[in-house]
């Protein structure tokens, strides 16, 4: 049977944050959509999925709907229905503040350092052996800044227009993985971004301040339990 390929895109759920720095996993999965042309998405369980193709592989495209923390709940959930391999077959974008801004960083395992996303993913899985893709938001303004406030930030002007560029390079980077391999996508996309000639602290210091927001992460809402797989949707089928 052919084997399918999982790409999660990892974000919060909710149009409040939509385009905040927290988001580039979900805003990513977005180009790859609309550059591909994949079906929906429409719910499955604790996400929300949509089904095409890359070139000839066959592609699942995954926003988990459980906030950032609980992601691992909503992978889980389509690595077991659908049968993906998640050691060669599953990949994962997120955000990360350790890389300056813009900048990709392509594994094809590894740990999930401080993301409570990844840490959630791995936790259900049993290991961190599955290729991500960690998209540069680079650090909070100073040391004193709120971490919460700043990935649940909304980037403007130049930080936003690095953002976008990263995210379409992003989606580019997956389907090099599921076409080419995940070496080959290490070599054209693990590069630094190219500099803009104006500093990241001068540009966040001209952002609009925003509201205090509850860290979710830390205090994720209860949800109401999730839609079951459609009784008549065959295993594996994602056409």
């Amino acid at each position: 049977m052919e084997n399918v390929w999982l790409v999660t895109g990892l974000g919060n759920p909710g149009k409040q944050y939509d385009g905040t720095r927290h988001n580039v996993g979900f805003e990513t999965l977005d180009e790859l959509i609309d550059t591909w042309k994949i079906d929906g998405p429409t719910r499955f369980g604790k996400s929300m999925i949509g089904k095409g193709r890359i070139g000839s592989a066959r592609v699942i495209a995954q926003k988990p709907m459980t906030y950032m923390n609980l992601s691992g709940e909503a992978v889980r959930e389509v690595v077991d229905y659908y049968k993906i391999d998640y050691q060669t077959h599953l990949i994962v974008i997120s955000d990360d503040i350790d890389l300056p801004e813009g900048q990709l960083r392509i594994r094809a395992k590894g740990s999930p350092g401080g993301h409570n996303g990844l840490k959630n993913i791995v936790q259900h899985l049993g290991d961190g052996n599955f290729i991500r893709i960690r998209v540069g938001v680079g650090a909070k303004p100073s040391p004193n800044a709120d971490l919460a406030n700043y990935v649940l930030g909304h980037p403007t002007g130049e930080d936003k227009k690095i953002l976008v560029e990263a995210e379409k390079k992003a989606a580019d980077a997956i389907a090099c993985i599921i076409e080419q391999g995940v070496d080959k996508a290490m070599t054209l996309y693990n590069t630094k971004p190219e500099k803009t000639g104006k500093k990241k602290k001068e540009r966040q210091e001209s952002e609009k301040q925003e509201p205090e927001k509850q860290d979710l992460e830390n205090k994720v809402q209860e949800t109401p339990d999730p839609e079951k797989p459609e009784s008549g949707e065959k295993t594996g089928d994602t056409e």
